[in-house]
């Protein structure tokens, strides 16, 4: 795969550096663990077996085991956390020595930056939020790019005229995934209708509560949508489970080809096709950059220029209307189109 990462600058302050230094450099805390243990994963709700982005992220540290021998330590969130477990869990895996320490998913952008100015010479890394430190790797994708290219695929296959979006939580990022989405459907036809809806507000449990997204996507189904994309993490599962029973119906995955996914193998005759974020490869660069002694830093993009997001082909059936894939995509790249962020 081909991918060429643009790196932003990292944002920081000489009042933030005082905080983490000592006279040596080093905080007592950071120089009192044993260093270089290998990888330090912090799991978003759902773990490593969610068919999503926390899987993605586990199959960029599993490839590092493979190709360099590192070691690494996983740790996962659960529901209803507060700031303060998200940043005992970051700071448990630094003291421990692990390097680097990645926290996966947007609710850890607070707690990674905050306790990366604790220990200066741990390189931290933080999936979907962008970095603030200059011992900190923000790895942000674009997201809406490729749920436009899944909105295309949507409005070129739906029988009724009907789609719906499922988010997790009602937040910043997965809007993200709504707005490509509903942009690529209304650009290709505008005929169809795209009915959006999301499990919870702000709790992060709406990544980890498939009877829910069962439910909605049930409801959609009996309300006349044929054609289902869930950016629900987990959740998800329970989308696509439902719209296997509905002959004639299919569903979008995300963050990992769905329709490869061993957990899904029943259900993969009704996957259209999934909008993938590759975080694993984002994941793997990082700490192959730590064990080359160059780290990364700053805030590097993923966008569908470089690879760092796609529409996957598993199962053949976008097929018939590729060539409209292939247009959209060139259009994005080339900028003729731009993809909005928000709905």
């Amino acid at each position: 795969m081909r991918r060429v990462t643009k790196l932003a600058a990292a944002v920081t302050t000489t009042a933030a550096l005082a905080l983490t230094a000592t006279a040596c450099g080093e905080s007592s805390t950071e120089s009192a663990g044993k260093k270089d243990k290998g990888v330090g994963l912090a799991f978003d709700v759902g773990g490593r077996d969610d068919h999503s982005f926390n899987q993605a992220a586990a199959r960029g540290v599993d490839k590092a085991k493979k190709e360099m021998g590192v070691d690494f330590k996983e740790m996962t969130a659960s529901n209803d956390e507060t700031e303060a477990d998200r940043e005992q869990r970051i700071t448990s895996l630094a003291e421990a020595g692990y390097n680097p320490v990645v926290g996966v998913g947007f609710d850890y952008g607070k707690s990674v930056n905050k306790v990366a100015k604790k220990f200066p010479k741990t390189t931290f890394g933080v999936v979907d939020s962008p970095s603030e430190g200059k011992n900190v790797a923000g790895l942000v994708f674009a997201e809406h790019e490729a749920s436009y290219l899944a909105g295309v695929a949507a409005a070129k296959k739906t029988k009724t005229k009907e789609v719906g979006f499922i988010g997790g939580v009602n937040n910043a990022l997965i809007q993200k995934f709504e707005a490509g989405f509903k942009q690529g459907v209304e650009e290709t036809d505008s005929k169809v209708k795209v009915t959006s809806q999301y499990l919870y507000p702000t709790n992060t449990k709406g990544f980890n509560d498939p009877a829910a997204a069962k439910d909605k996507a049930k409801g959609m189904l009996d309300a006349g949508n044929d054609v289902i994309y869930s950016a629900a993490g987990q959740s998800g599962v329970g989308s696509i489970e439902e719209v296997s029973k509905k002959k004639g119906a299919w569903a979008i995955g995300v963050d990992s080809d769905q329709y490869t996914q061993p957990g899904l193998s029943k259900y993969k005759d009704a996957i259209l096709t999934s909008a993938v974020k590759n975080v694993d490869v984002a994941v793997y660069d990082l700490i192959k950059s730590v064990e080359d002694k160059k780290p990364m830093k700053g805030t590097t993009s993923f966008d569908l220029k470089e690879d760092g997001v796609s529409l996957a082909t598993s199962g053949g059936f976008i097929d018939d209307i590729q060539k409209d894939i292939d247009k959209a995509k060139k259009d994005i790249v080339d900028g003729k189109t731009k993809v909005k962020d928000t709905p």
